[in-house]
């Protein structure tokens, strides 16, 4: 797929073998109301398989999503990724490692946002195993509260678990496992070791990442509005797709 290169104006110039990490929902898909009401498409999948081959097998998806959803999405199990902000994490090996928390503490907290969740109807709690996460979405006007309450909550549970604000959601994630973090440990293993890292992500939730990507050298791209870290930007994800399509085809070739 060629596109011209004008399109990309603020998409990053590679240089050197590159090893891909990708967030999900509003990066490589539009956000939907609800996480269940999203779809992957053939061509997507597709995509993926490409720039994967192209560069070498160092592409791995990064999302705050678990591992189990993503494969359904994708119907294609394989693929390395990061799930819950990297609280679980399937290597190239296709060795799974999971963070172990307290499940007191889980419990706490599962009982305590359900019954956040059913005082407000417009609320969507998303249990994902470990992290947890309040959807406003329907009720923009709730925040103030859920903020109040999840960080009041953190304060409860021992350092078990840390804030983390995203697109009209809320959520308790283990602490010490984000999305940079997840990327680190990544790096360190073939055949993403001595490659470049680009990372491709659109919210708040990815800033850890973009900052991890900076220190080490690599390239770190925002999608959409907003202040970021990242050093490039993209306007959507109809755009990261059509850069990362254009740039599997310049990997091939260039090889």
């Amino acid at each position: 797929m060629r596109v011209p290169k004008a399109q990309f104006e603020q998409a990053p110039e590679l240089r050197g073998p590159c090893a891909f990490f990708l967030d999900l929902d509003g990066t490589l898909l539009d956000i939907a109301d609800h996480p269940h009401q999203v779809s992957i498409d053939g061509e997507l999948v597709g995509l993926l398989e490409s720039l994967g081959r192209a560069a070498g097998g160092a592409l791995a998806l990064i999302s705050g999503r678990p591992i189990a959803d993503i494969d359904r999405l994708l119907s294609r199990p394989g693929f390395c990724i990061a799930g819950q902000h990297g609280a679980e994490r399937r290597d190239f090996s296709g060795t799974m490692h999971r963070h172990d928390v307290s499940r007191d503490a889980l419990e706490k907290a599962r009982g305590r946002l359900g019954m956040l969740a059913a005082r407000h109807p417009a609320l969507v709690l998303e249990d994902k195993g470990v992290n947890l996460a309040l959807h406003f979405r329907s009720a923009p006007g709730l925040l103030a509260e859920m903020q109040e309450a999840v960080r009041g909550l953190a304060g409860e549970l021992s350092g078990e678990f840390e804030v983390q604000l995203g697109k009209m959601v809320i959520e308790l994630r283990p602490a010490g496992k984000d999305k940079g973090a997840a990327i680190s440990e990544f790096l360190l293993e073939a055949p993403f070791r001595g490659r470049a890292p680009v990372f491709v992500g659109d919210d708040l939730t990815d800033e850890s990442g973009f900052e991890l990507i900076n220190r080490v050298g690599g390239y770190s791209v925002k999608v959409g509005e907003g202040e970021s870290a990242a050093r490039w930007r993209l306007p959507d994800s109809a755009a990261v797709r059509a850069w990362l399509a254009h740039t599997a085809a310049h990997l091939v070739e260039g090889a």
